[in-house]
């Protein structure tokens, strides 16, 4: 690749890098999403410790970070497509499929653990390229390609499986969703943030997520400067369905079972989460912005409300409703930020 690339590349990055700057100015830290996601976190936990009971108890902490770090990969797995400009509504669909092929593999052909999880992540980037490969041929928005697409793959999932559930899974697998480390640290949070510090690494420190950046920032550009634009959105879905797959396998060593309704119906009870940690995290639809941290940070907030709100004793119709505005205001509030950091000449 000639050496010029990275010149060209830059400068087709104009939000995604410079947000990666060490020498932001003080005034757009305090008006950055992670400082804010950061100040909510705070102000949640103080308002749910105090006004419900057992909300700062071992068991909740411990559950809560279960729960966090399901929606990281979730979150994560959906920000991977954003950062090209796309959208994978087949987040959930695709992480089931893969489960239950794993399920598949521990009980009904009694295959070890390891390569149980090495089949399903394999056929979670399959169908993460099934669906690149479509979006790039058709010319479609991935919008559309992955609404089919969820329903295809549940479907023959279903099909296959006959919706039955797989309980048959290795202690060991299982003792990795339940034990603790640090105290009241569950390791799946751990497993979630080597994942996360992984993607970051990939964004800022290797040419592949560079190209990935500036195929979201201007794809037009990205192509004039040699980049397959094609070949990294087919990547880009591929990363996002081998995530998938790494938070249905969260779920499977939570609950010591793979199940077909684990992410709802056709998988659309991933799709709020998957739209909320990385919009709070500060992702910009249009592509060219990975905000690793900042989705990281969102994932906790949405767990934090979903379990506060709960031991408040509110329904799930409720909670759901209370996520659902949270994302419009996140939108809207996004949106008068960069306004602002145009007008300061700070974007």
């Amino acid at each position: 690749m000639p050496l010029s690339y990275d010149t060209s590349s830059a400068a087709a990055l104009p939000a995604a890098t410079s947000a990666l700057r060490s020498g932001l100015p003080r005034s757009r830290i305090f008006i950055s999403n992670e400082f804010g996601l950061i100040l909510l976190i705070v102000i949640f936990a103080l308002v749910f410790g105090t006004m419900t009971h057992g909300f700062t108890s071992h068991f909740n902490l411990f559950t809560l970070g279960r729960n966090t770090a399901v929606n990281i990969m979730i979150g994560l797995s959906m920000m991977t497509v954003i950062v090209t400009g796309g959208l994978n509504l087949a987040v959930g669909a695709i992480g089931v499929c893969a489960a239950m092929l794993c399920g598949y593999a521990l009980q009904v052909l009694h295959l070890p653990w390891p390569i149980a999880l090495l089949l399903a992540l394999a056929l979670g980037a399959a169908l993460g390229a099934v669906n690149g490969f479509a979006v790039v041929r058709t010319g479609l928005h991935s919008f559309i390609i992955t609404l089919a697409t969820m329903s295809i793959f549940y479907g023959v999932m279903i099909f296959l499986t006959r919706a039955e559930a797989y309980r048959n899974i290795p202690f060991g697998f299982v003792h990795f969703g339940s034990m603790k480390v640090l105290g009241d640290v569950s390791p799946l949070l751990l497993l979630a943030l080597a994942v996360a510090l992984a993607l970051a690494a990939l964004y800022r420190g290797s040419v592949l997520g560079r190209e990935m950046l500036a195929t979201g920032a201007r794809r037009e550009a990205a192509e004039l400067s040699g980049i397959r634009t094609g070949r990294i959105i087919t990547l880009c879905h591929m990363l996002s369905g081998a995530l998938a797959t790494v938070a249905a396998l969260m779920l499977v060593a939570r609950n010591g079972a793979a199940i077909p309704s684990m992410a709802g119906q056709l998988g659309q009870d991933w799709l709020l989460p998957a739209f909320l940690a990385p919009v709070l995290g500060g992702a910009v639809l249009n592509g060219g912005k990975a905000p690793v941290f900042g989705t990281c940070l969102g994932a906790a907030l949405v767990s934090m409300l979903t379990s506060g709100l709960l031991l408040m004793q509110l329904g799930a119709f409720w909670v759901q409703t209370f996520l659902g505005l949270l994302l419009l205001l996140a939108m809207f509030l996004d949106k008068a930020r960069r306004s602002y950091l145009a007008y300061r000449n700070l974007a």
